[in-house]
């Protein structure tokens, strides 16, 4: 089973990609999805931050924005934050690829949106990045609501560059002609992994 991952900075249009990838029937994992479930009621990582971060929840639940408040510019807290979440979303992954190579599926795509910044490309065969010219990117993040030019600032100054990324992929989409465009590249990579698969 080839391990792909899908990676790109904030407002590359990397979730669109993924979606590109589920419809040609390529099974998607979704890092922050999995993030989302285990901080939901129920979820695994609620009791051990309820622990370590008391105000962090409400209504049995993860509030984000005050776990966000709580690590903000605190490195050990951030830190004891990550030796909290990385275990589960590890043990997530693994049970997930585990239900797809039972499946018998062939190529796994892992969207992980800080792929690089966490040397999570080591663990992958092959990296996909989703990429925007700068001027593309910054129009698409500012029309998000809620969002300034200092926050995507911010945001971007904790990501590996654009550049870089693109540099160290095996193979980059280009999200800046339309969802045509995307898409035939998508399938273009498809077929050249299968390829690869079958070679």
């Amino acid at each position: 089973m080839m391990l792909v991952g899908l990676t790109g900075s904030i407002g590359m249009g990397k979730s669109e990609t993924a979606k590109m990838f589920t419809a040609e029937g390529v099974p998607v994992y979704d890092a922050d999805a999995a993030v989302h479930a285990l901080y939901a009621r129920g979820g695994a990582a609620v009791a051990p931050i309820g622990e370590a971060f008391p105000d962090a929840i409400k209504d049995g639940a993860v509030d984000r924005a005050a776990l966000s408040k709580a690590v903000l510019d605190q490195p050990d807290e951030f830190k004891k934050l990550e030796s909290i979440i990385h275990p589960l979303v590890a043990k997530v992954q693994l049970e997930w690829l585990a239900a797809r190579r039972d499946e018998g599926a062939e190529i796994v795509v892992l969207d992980i949106p800080l792929l690089f910044e966490t040397g999570g490309e080591t663990r992958v065969d092959k990296v996909v990045v989703v990429s925007a010219p700068a001027e593309v990117q910054r129009a698409r993040v500012l029309a998000r609501p809620g969002m300034s030019e200092e926050k995507l600032d911010a945001i971007l100054a904790k990501q590996v560059p654009d550049a870089e990324k693109c540099a160290k992929a095996d193979y980059v989409v280009e999200t800046s002609h339309g969802l045509d465009d995307a898409r035939a590249q998508v399938k273009a990579i498809i077929a050249d992994l299968r390829d690869q698969i079958a070679g």
